[in-house]
């Protein structure tokens, strides 16, 4: 090995040393909860630049950041185009549809026991339906375009926001509902001052793990055909092409639009759930 990895061995060394400080003498403080995890992720590239330079690593094996950084400058407005088709059209249409249907489904099903016995059984089967199956007939069915890619996360966060709905509804204390049939409140005013509150919790577990599952959804279903852009279409020609700086570059973005997509959840789920003890500082 060169001195390049050496030195990148020492840094993790180190910075592992100090993190491991921080982490145990000012953990709770809240720049120690950004120092420490900011210090690790630079510790990890500095470590990934110093092994593949200084084991001569092939840039089609394993790319160098310093490599990706300077490809994913070249390609902004490459990428964009591929966010905009990926996220902004077919993920994000794709989970505003699905999740606006499962919350209104889960109302149904919860009023319904013939839905309840009937409908969630049917829901798990297709739940276990793998995305590589469903995807292609999807693609046949709606289309090359964004649309089809919609159809596909609409199939992905359906029944994880269905089934983590329908237990948030049925998770009121049988007290308090039969409190607010002594106050002959109708099941309209139920639903929206004791069992939509209560079940906001588990709302929100749905819509973050729907957060991941659309943005899977729109990227694999863009292996099965798409126009010529988009994040699965580009990922898909590089390799061919052997361009891996741009495939990583891509994968870059991902990262960070489901990063940014799930914080943006998280932070709603802060603000509208302020009063569940999850949410106590």
């Amino acid at each position: 090995m060169s001195w390049q990895a050496w030195a990148a061995i020492a840094f993790w060394i180190a910075a592992w040393a100090v993190n491991g400080t921080v982490a145990n003498r000012w953990g709770r403080r809240k720049w120690a909860r950004i120092f420490v995890p900011a210090l690790f992720g630079v510790t990890l590239l500095v470590l990934w630049q110093g092994l593949v330079k200084g084991l001569n690593v092939p840039s089609v094996i394993l790319p160098a950041p310093t490599q990706i950084a300077a490809r994913f400058a070249d390609s902004v407005p490459l990428l964009w185009g591929d966010f905009s088709q990926t996220i902004l059209k077919g993920a994000l249409g794709g989970y505003v549809i699905g999740c606006g249907a499962a919350v209104l489904t889960a109302i149904a099903v919860d009023r319904s026991p013939f839905l309840q016995r009937g409908l969630l059984p049917v829901g798990n089967f297709f739940a276990a339906l793998p995305i590589v199956g469903v995807a292609p007939i999807l693609v046949m069915w709606f289309g090359f375009d964004w649309q089809s890619k919609a159809a596909v996360v609409v199939v992905m966060v359906f029944f994880p926001v269905l089934v983590n709905m329908v237990a948030g509804l049925a998770a009121t204390d049988p007290l308090q509902r039969d409190l607010m049939k002594t106050y002959s409140a109708s099941y309209r005013d139920s639903l929206l001052r004791l069992r939509l509150p209560a079940a906001m919790p588990f709302l929100f577990n749905g819509l973050k793990i729907a957060t991941t599952l659309a943005l899977i959804g729109a990227i694999v279903a863009e292996f099965f055909g798409s126009p010529t852009r988009g994040m699965g279409f580009r990922i898909s020609t590089a390799v061919g092409q052997l361009d891996m700086a741009l495939v990583w570059s891509e994968i870059v973005v991902a990262a960070l639009a489901g990063s940014g997509f799930y914080g943006l959840m998280a932070l709603i789920e802060k603000t509208v759930t302020f009063w569940h003890p999850s949410q106590r500082g």
